[in-house]
């Protein structure tokens, strides 16, 4: 009898993130992020973990308040603190804004948890792609 080794499956889920490339002209929208739910304590720590580094310590997150889970006003991510809002800016339901002190500000386009994977890859790759 003999049996197939089965790779272990990964122990966290792989960030689903694309960003544009870096530029010196500010962009409306710099990458696009896939989380798996609309639940901020269980979704931020990992979407800040696979930021670039140049982009410094994230200071505050804020996201649309229709449609992400209620959370408090702060959490604690990698031994840094970290404050949440939500806002209900009907003009950008679907982005989420990362501020970093002194290093700037990003927005980046949320797809929703549920979108199917063949309707998501066109909308990140498109807002990843480079200026036109």
């Amino acid at each position: 009898m003999s049996t197939a080794l089965q790779p272990p499956l990964p122990s966290h889920p792989v960030l689903r993130l694309r960003l544009a490339p870096r530029s010196t002209m500010p962009r409306p929208i710099d990458g696009a992020w896939w989380p798996r739910s609309y639940d901020r304590l269980a979704e931020l720590p990992s979407l800040l973990a696979g930021l670039p580094r140049a982009w410094g310590h994230i200071t505050s997150v804020t996201v649309n308040g229709a449609t992400w889970s209620a959370a408090p006003g702060r959490m604690l991510v990698f031994n840094q603190v970290v404050g949440l809002r939500r806002a209900l800016a009907a003009s950008a339901p679907h982005t989420v804004v990362l501020l970093a002190p002194g290093r700037g500000r990003w927005d980046l386009l949320v797809v929703p948890p549920d979108t199917t994977e063949e309707a998501a890859a066109p909308l990140m790759a498109a807002a990843a792609s480079g200026p036109v």
